[in-house]
């Protein structure tokens, strides 16, 4: 018995007496929560005998869950407080909500050995004892279900009472309106979401509703602005639904952000009117092919009848030499212009060789000449003397200058008088920089750093697809040079760096020109071209050079005079009716090998994916019309000194070959 304790007991009868008649349930326990008094309303409640009650835990009578909704209470009981709670408490049998107090029990020396407990329903029914905390029950979980419902929601839902006042806002609403939940609870709706230019719509709206029962924005899906925190609107959809309750209405708004499906949508249209865009681009090289063919062959032919007869002229009257002279550059010029849109339509690999600013700035100059006059805008071209030549592919810097150029005219068109472009170049340690710049509006701030922007264009629907810059700035960096926008108080301005040629860099289209010669008397050649006016602006050509000439308009007369005698070069047009270019050399790749070295070909586009193909694996020098004596001069100089170093062929003739001749 050393040291144990001795067994609280409730001694006092008259104690006892009172605390049976308190229509309560009662209970004395000790310091290890077992029990040493209960009443009958206690006994009662458990079910037990209180002899089966007296000793035992409250764990042991009452179930695990209702001991642990309590030992905090118990604790501090017998810490010395005084302690009321009203709540739930789960027993064995299911729950009820009671109220209880916790009252220290001291001895006469005052220690503390335990404490009382006094307890009652709160819902003291015979028949429903049990019915009404089962209902709470219930509730409790509905209410958790709602609101856990509520917080997970990726939509805004936000609730009113009937003074506009928000009693609910969730996290979703939270997120997108920017207004912690604490902060937006009691204040107006109208103060926090709505537009202050909608404000006034919406206060006459909610109030006639609630005058009238007539509403036009319930049960229903609608767009309109809303209004964060930081006072910026953007645009939601927003449905709005009632909720009747026994004493008042509330009104659930469930909002969804529509700013990122806004922005696809935009998204959509473009990249569709940049389809749109495509396919027309596409329609239009096809068509320029066709159209460039037929446009080159007349032009070669009035180029060069147009220099025959200027030299033939000059020996007749200077004014008639100069009248010939302006015809010979007109048609240069419009075959500069079709070549140059020939250029910018094809699909081919970068092409880079040695080329001048100054020629590359005037072909797109060229092609925008007329548009760039009849819009009224001064052209400003300053370009440094002696600049180097930078290594590129001269069609597609051209298509980059040509757009530099376009934009800047259509920025300028709306502008009034005097409306300047400024083209210049200079050197700039190891690189050329041209400067495009014109006096138009400028591209606002906001925008600059999304210029090149795939799809972002600031221009009309069908007025630009929004391309344009961010092609070119690939092709520019694909050639080792940069594009970008310059800082300027008016206007836009573009800065096109490329690289200047280092040493040893060469074109790419059939190696290293060879030196040329002066004349080839003596020499043969045989022309083939469909047009036989073609055939012999060429043959008057290569006859000013000494050479002799058969001009033949089909490839089976090809075929014959081959078989027939031997020639140093054959000029073959790309296109014929019969046997075409490709056929005639895998004709001559099987039967006369050796003169494939010998041949040259020319077209008047090389738009076609087969035609393209085949002048790729053959690697045969190619002249395109319309041509000038010196193209002439510099293909068959070309020609014939691959001859000098070799009797065969550049390529294999065989890897080149067509369909066969029998």
């Amino acid at each position: 018995m050393n040291g144990a304790r001795t067994p609280l007991r409730l001694t006092d009868d008259r104690l006892r007496r009172v605390l049976e008649a308190i229509p309560a349930r009662v209970s004395l326990l000790d310091r290890e929560q077992r029990h040493c008094y209960v009443n009958n309303e206690y006994a009662e409640l458990t079910g037990r005998p209180i002899d089966e009650i007296l000793g035992r835990t409250v764990a042991e009578v009452l179930g695990a869950a209702a001991y642990d909704s309590l030992k905090s209470h118990s604790a501090r009981a017998l810490a010395g407080e005084t302690v009321r709670w009203e709540g739930w408490l789960p027993f064995q049998k299911g729950g009820r909500i009671v109220q209880r107090v916790y009252l220290p029990y001291r001895t006469e020396s005052g220690a503390i050995e335990g404490y009382f407990v006094f307890a009652r329903d709160l819902a003291e029914l015979d028949s429903g004892e049990w019915i009404l905390p089962n209902q709470v029950v219930s509730l409790h979980a509905s209410e958790a279900l709602n609101a856990a419902i509520t917080a997970s929601a990726l939509d805004c839902i936000i609730a009113i009472d009937e003074a506009g006042r928000v009693i609910e806002f969730n996290p979703a609403a939270e997120q997108t309106f920017g207004y912690k939940r604490a902060d937006a609870i009691g204040k107006p709706i109208s103060e926090l979401i709505v537009p202050p230019a909608l404000r006034q719509r919406h206060t006459e709206g909610f109030q006639r509703y609630l005058r009238t029962g007539q509403a036009s924005m319930l049960d229903r899906r609608i767009e309109i602005e809303g209004m964060r925190a930081d006072g910026n609107t953007f645009p939601v959809e927003l449905a709005i639904s009632e909720v009747r309750l026994p004493h008042r209405r509330l009104f659930t708004a469930y909002l969804r952000d529509l700013t990122a499906a806004r922005e696809a949508q935009l998204e959509i249209e473009r990249h569709r009117e940049a389809l749109h865009q495509s396919e027309k681009l596409a329609a239009l090289g096809s068509l320029l092919a066709g159209v460039a063919h037929e446009l080159n062959n007349p032009l070669s032919i009035l180029i060069g009848n147009a220099l025959m007869m200027q030299t033939e002229a000059e020996r007749v009257s200077q004014a008639l030499g100069e009248r010939a002279q302006r015809i010979q550059a007109a048609a240069e010029r419009c075959g500069r212009i079709v070549r140059s849109f020939l250029s910018m339509a094809r699909q081919r690999k970068t092409q880079p060789r040695s080329v001048q600013v100054e020629s590359l700035i005037g072909s797109a100059l060229q092609l925008l000449a007329y548009g760039l006059r009849s819009a009224g805008i001064e052209i400003e071209q300053t370009i440094a003397p002696g600049l180097p030549p930078v290594f590129c592919d001269p069609d597609q810097m051209t298509q980059v200058l040509t757009n530099l150029l376009v934009n800047a005219q259509q920025a300028l068109e709306a502008e009034p008088q005097p409306r300047r472009l400024r083209v210049s170049a200079a050197a700039d340690g190891d690189s050329i920089v041209i400067e495009i710049a014109d006096n138009g509006p400028g591209i606002p701030a906001n925008l600059r750093s999304r210029v090149f922007d795939p799809f972002f264009t600031t221009k009309p629907m069908g007025a630009g697809t929004g391309i344009g810059l961010a092609v070119s700035r690939g092709i520019v960096e694909a050639h080792g040079g940069s594009l970008t926008l310059a800082g300027s108080e008016g206007g836009a301005t573009f800065l096109l760096r490329l690289p200047q040629q280092e040493a040893g860099q060469v074109t790419m289209d059939n190696g290293a020109s060879p030196p040329w010669t002066s004349v080839h008397a003596g020499r043969s050649a045989l022309i083939v071209d469909d047009e036989a006016d073609v055939g012999q602006i060429l043959c008057d050509m290569l006859t000013a050079l000494g050479m002799r000439c058969d001009v033949v308009t089909s490839g089976e007369m090809a075929v014959e005079r081959i078989k027939a005698q031997d020639f140093d070069a054959i000029i073959c047009d790309v296109r014929l009716p019969d046997i075409d270019g490709p056929a005639l050399y895998a004709w001559m790749a099987e039967h006369r090998p050796r003169l494939c070295a010998r041949v040259a070909f020319v077209t008047g586009d090389t738009l076609g994916h087969a035609s393209e193909s085949f002048l790729a694996r053959a690697r045969r020098p190619l002249l395109e019309k319309p041509f000038l004596p010196a193209d002439v001069r510099r293909l068959i100089d070309e020609l014939l000194s691959i001859r000098q170093g070799q009797d065969g062929s550049t390529a294999d003739p065989k890897s080149a070959s067509g369909p066969s001749i029998s």
